[in-house]
């Protein structure tokens, strides 16, 4: 299953765009491999990588060096967004943090169970299984739940959700770092992500957005930031 209403290299380009924003398999500045080995990476012709990397190039991800080869380019524009690294008076901001939270994760879970390609939805599970070994281990799951939650906002394929992702992604990345220092949390989190990819598996729009929610209710809660 590929995105709706999307061509085979727009696609290519989603996954390229994804293993730099999401897997880290690529950091700016880094090289691309050769063209032949990521074409068959991809599965694709060279024709079709081709004309992902044109897309990328235009979206100011990429850059052609002519003889040297493809660049992730070395700025910030794929991350660039409202800077949420001064949050400091904790009790407003976390609660701002996590009501914006509120406001665009469940509605993302939503879409993505409704337009995930079969790709982004491997994604979305694979990050949730890493992050459920890693908390039944004890061990740091940062990472993973951030990359969990970015592949479900990137799975929506609405334009304004691409243009917001970058802020959303910073609150994502605070809240999680902030909810590592609370147990019950962390337990909730183990709980709520095996729900929310119950019901993305089965593609189950309406159940991925209650679980979402009560996910991130469920944290909120955890900080005491939200009415009983």
């Amino acid at each position: 299953m590929k995105a709706k209403g999307k061509s085979l290299a727009e696609n290519i380009a989603d996954d390229l765009l994804a293993r730099i924003t999401i897997d880290k398999e690529y950091a700016l500045g880094d090289k691309l491999p050769n063209e032949n080995k990521l074409s068959a990476d991809l599965q694709v012709s060279r024709t079709t990588l081709r004309e992902a990397i044109r897309i990328l190039v235009m979206h100011n991800v990429l850059e052609i060096r002519r003889g040297k080869g493809t660049y992730v380019k070395n700025n910030q524009e794929p991350n660039k967004g409202i800077d949420l690294n001064g949050l400091s008076d904790f009790p407003l901001d976390v609660k701002d943090l996590y009501e914006m939270r509120l406001i665009f994760e469940p509605q993302s879970a939503y879409y993505a169970a409704k337009r995930a390609s079969d790709k982004e939805l491997e994604r979305i599970l694979y990050y949730g299984r890493l992050e459920e070994e890693l908390i039944l281990k004890k061990e740091d799951r940062t990472e993973a739940e951030q990359a969990f939650h970015k592949s479900i906002a990137k799975a929506t394929h609405n334009e304004f959700m691409n243009r917001l992702m970058p802020i959303l992604y910073q609150a994502i990345d605070k809240g999680v770092v902030l909810s590592n220092t609370r147990e019950k949390i962390v337990q909730n989190t183990l709980n709520d992500h095996r729900m929310i990819m119950e019901f993305l598996s089965s593609r189950d729009a309406l159940g991925a957005k209650t679980a979402m929610e009560l996910h991130i209710i469920h944290a909120m809660r955890g900080f005491g930031i939200v009415e009983e």
